[in-house]
């Protein structure tokens, strides 16, 4: 292996697994300080990846979410030949690990998964108790360095420039983030969003809401019953909800992407659970605060309850999650 490899990482596809992907190229990078790290992933996680300083670059993946599209692959991976001596697939599928196939690349690492023999040169074992534990799963494939929790890096010049538009003050306000892409069987309710955010006011806090433009219906519904929060989804940028989220006082979200996010700019985060369980996807955060009733029918892992009545997210009260709040409140705020 030559001294300063070059490495490319098939990254995944969602915000939270590419923040959680950090733990693989902070371990790489310990284990090959002069190596050149590139991350093939979707053009919306440019700058997700920008933030993260072990990064050299990023490569769009023109590709399609699901989709097969093999003699793309094919191309893009003949494109690649010539240009890394060892390749990391962090998704599964059995599609993910054509590219580094086609490119000839001499060291491709990954789990079995979708019995992925051949286009992988070196399997490594993934434990049936580390299947669901993303991060750790993603730091097993280094097989070597240390396990750190993911850091992005904020733009505090930006930062400051975003607090001034949207009438905000760094540690004066709470970050609720209400969506989740994955399905309504993680969301907890708009009318305990903005029960919290009601009780969050009365102590003096600004609420600001985060979300993509696919969050704005919820975000809405929340502002109409909290009035007096302050609505931004939809309107800011991946990196600026990055530096937003980093000023803030607290952050309560769902088991989301911007969960992530929250606890890797060190911001004290509320994680409320629904379907899925927070021994498996915690928020790594140093302040953390996790919420879930734990009932006999979950954790299910469905984007839809399959029992139809969500009363793993809907019998939770706003005061559960108000008393977690106020107790990472209770911390002193960082300078």
């Amino acid at each position: 292996m030559a001294e300063s490899p070059t490495i490319l990482v098939i990254g995944p596809r969602w915000v939270g697994d590419m923040v959680m992907a950090q733990c693989l190229f902070s371990a790489l990078r310990e284990l090959h300080p002069n190596a050149a790290i590139d991350v093939l992933a979707p053009a919306w996680a440019a700058p997700l990846v920008k933030r993260m300083p072990e990064i050299r670059q990023q490569i769009d993946l023109p590709l399609k979410p699901g989709a097969l599209e093999f003699r793309i692959r094919r191309r893009f991976g003949r494109l690649l030949r010539g240009r890394y001596d060892m390749a990391y697939v962090m998704p599964g599928s059995w599609k993910s690990a054509l590219i580094p196939f086609f490119a000839g690349i001499p060291r491709r690492v990954g789990n079995l998964r979708e019995m992925r023999y051949g286009l992988l040169t070196d399997i490594v074992p993934l434990p049936e108790a580390v299947k669901r534990r993303t991060a750790q799963a993603y730091f097993g494939l280094a097989n070597g360095g240390t396990f750190r929790a993911p850091k992005l890096v904020v733009d505090t010049r930006n930062q400051a420039a975003l607090l001034d538009r949207f009438g905000l003050k760094a540690g004066k306000f709470v970050a609720l983030m209400p969506g989740a892409e994955f399905g309504l069987a993680k969301r907890w309710p708009s009318e305990g969003y903005a029960g919290l955010a009601r009780e969050m006011m009365a102590k003096g806090l600004k609420i600001a809401l985060f979300g993509s433009k696919n969050d704005a219906e919820v975000t809405a519904e929340i502002a109409t019953l909290a009035p007096g929060v302050v609505d931004l989804a939809g309107q800011t940028r991946l990196e600026d909800a990055i530096d937003l989220i980093a000023a803030a006082r607290l952050a309560v979200s769902n088991d989301s992407g911007l969960m992530h996010v929250a606890a890797a700019v060190d911001t004290p985060i509320v994680a409320v659970y629904g379907s899925t369980s927070p021994e498996n996807t915690p928020p790594l955060a140093e302040h953390r605060e996790l919420v879930w009733l734990g009932l006999s029918c979950s954790p299910c892992h469905k984007k839809i309850c399959p029992l139809g009545h969500l009363n793993c997210l809907k019998t939770l009260d706003v005061a559960q999650v108000a008393a977690a709040a106020d107790r990472l409140l209770e911390i002193p705020a960082a300078a």
